[in-house]
């Protein structure tokens, strides 16, 4: 897939603008945005051209939801399947459950999850349901003065998705998450910031370059091979039910570390110049990855 249709894949001096491009439908949410949007963040984790990722929207709205006037099932799901939870839990998938019952939304938010450059969002406008939802495995949001964010599925009388239901506790709280999925309602940049569920609000003309500084801040003079693992280490150990499960694998990370661009680092710390670092996040330890993501 070297072009997209519904995004744009921008790279420039380390930093990777992924952009919704369906601004005459509010960027409304497809099947192929997902598959792009999928394509996008694997991409990207191999792409030693990008250090950090910023996502925003074209035009007045960041994503206004899942496309609801296409024909058929609007979510692009089978519904001659009779699906159960072990058809889910096959490992592979089979193409009829991959393509007929697997979450659209849900795809993505994995790929997101697995991704190895930090993802910071630019909530531009509108962003509801797989809108809101698509937001949550980004590591910050930065948000429009101008946005407004709705879990609003239960006004559809469907449910949440996009992995939301295992993101937005733990961004929230258990009580704040249910609350907006139960109201369903749509809310402004305000609460979403009082909440938690964004770090800042900023006048729209402000808001890319904001994300973008913000982004670059957190990437400058650091080795991508310590980013990802840092990143993969926070989001999977966060779940583990034990400390010693994390304890194993931060072992592992700082041995492969200290012999790999660690020792720059340490030169470089003890010498007090900018460091060199040679590591890229295309060619991880060997112990990564080390749990099915």
């Amino acid at each position: 897939m070297s072009q997209y249709n519904t995004i744009r894949y921008e790279t420039d001096d380390g930093l990777l603008r992924l952009t919704l491009n369906r601004p005459d439908n509010l960027n409304a949410f497809t099947v192929e945005m997902a598959d792009e949007l999928e394509h996008a963040y694997r991409r990207a984790s191999s792409d030693d051209a990008v250090k950090a990722i910023v996502v925003t929207g074209e035009g007045k709205a960041f994503c206004a939801g899942m496309d609801l006037s296409v024909g058929g099932n609007v979510f692009g799901l089978d519904e001659s399947l009779s699906p159960t939870l072990a058809d889910m839990q096959e490992r592979p998938v089979r193409d009829a459950i991959e393509r007929g019952v697997r979450d659209t939304g849900g795809r993505v938010a994995l790929a997101m999850f697995d991704c190895l450059k930090p993802i910071v969002g630019a909530i531009n406008g509108a962003a509801v349901g797989i809108g809101a939802t698509m937001t949550l495995p980004m590591d910050f949001r930065l948000a429009s003065d101008k946005a407004r964010i709705g879990f609003v599925f239960g006004k559809l009388a469907i449910t949440p998705e996009a992995c939301s239901t295992w993101f937005l506790p733990r961004i929230v709280g258990m009580q704040q998450a249910l609350e907006w999925f139960y109201r369903a309602d749509i809310f402004d940049a305000a609460e979403a910031l009082d909440k938690g569920l964004v770090q800042s609000v900023h006048a729209p003309e402000d808001l890319v370059d904001a994300a973008c500084d913000f982004a670059r801040s957190l990437v400058r003079d650091r080795s991508p091979v310590s980013i990802a693992l840092i990143r993969q280490m926070v989001l999977q150990n966060a779940a583990q039910p034990h400390p010693r499960a994390a304890h194993d694998i931060e072992s592992l990370a700082m041995f492969h570390a200290s012999i790999g661009d660690g020792k720059e680092g340490v030169q470089a710390f003890l010498e007090k110049r900018a460091p060199n670092f040679s590591g890229q996040a295309s060619a991880m330890p060997p112990f990564y990855p080390w749990q099915e993501g």
